[in-house]
């Protein structure tokens, strides 16, 4: 009996008039910006301040109380925060995934699988650099409201996450002329659906969205993102 090849991801989403203005006004920006004459010591503390206002952000979204000045204090001084101990472990591994995001777009190449999963092992690791690539949940997760824990979402079964992830990252690298910017926030939505882990999904997202945009020359000069700023919302586009 024959056996049916798996289909790939073929997202559905539509760029409107909004959108394309918005894609233009990214590009507009984007060229102002390399066309800067930035000196190295201004680029490094530029590169700096994004990655802070990053991991602030970032992990806000995700619920984290630690105000910007208090992630700065975390990261930059090893100062602790009594009864915030989790939100000091959130900031520093994503803190962490944002070091290696940079050191894998400056190796250049395509996004791999290992390198998915090794954001998500520093994401996950409270700042320490030395871990492994972790492996895919191997069971049934849920999203839960949290003022009255009703389930507001159930993620792909365990079984199916391996060639979900393949499929999205074979996408991610296709070459075609879908924008940068659109490309990296589906990618960004379509980790989230997936949900491949029990914790640090959304974190993990946004270091993905962040290695894809680098990857293909959006940024501060090789800075990361500030605070989103050349990103677009994927919630817009589906």
């Amino acid at each position: 009996m024959a056996t049916r090849k798996p289909k790939g991801f073929a997202p559905t989403f539509t760029i409107t008039a909004g959108i394309a203005t918005d894609l233009m006004r990214i590009e507009a920006v984007r060229q102002s910006i390399q066309d800067l004459p930035i000196t190295p010591r201004v680029l490094a503390n530029l590169r700096e301040t994004a990655r802070l206002f990053s991991t602030h952000y970032s992990t806000m979204i995700e619920g984290n109380r630690l105000t910007q000045q208090q992630v700065v204090q975390v990261i930059a001084d090893g100062q602790h925060f009594p009864g915030r101990e989790r939100d000091q472990d959130e900031v520093l591994g994503y803190y962490a995934g944002l070091d290696e995001v940079e050191r894998l777009a400056k190796v250049g190449g395509p996004i791999t699988e290992t390198a998915l999963q090794r954001l998500h092992g520093l994401v996950m690791s409270a700042g320490t650099k030395r871990i492994k690539a972790t492996p895919y949940r191997d069971g049934q997760n849920v999203i839960r409201d949290s003022r009255t824990q009703s389930i507001v979402y159930m993620p792909p079964e365990a079984k199916d996450v391996p060639q979900l992830m393949r499929g999205l990252i074979e996408w991610i690298n296709q070459d075609n002329d879908l924008p940068i910017p659109i490309k990296a926030s589906i990618a960004h939505y379509q980790y989230a659906t997936i949900h491949p882990y029990y914790d640090g999904n959304g974190r993990t997202a946004y270091c993905s969205r962040h290695l894809a945009l680098h990857l293909y020359g959006y940024g501060l000069k090789g800075a990361l993102c500030l605070g989103g700023v050349l990103c677009l919302p994927a919630s817009g586009l589906l």
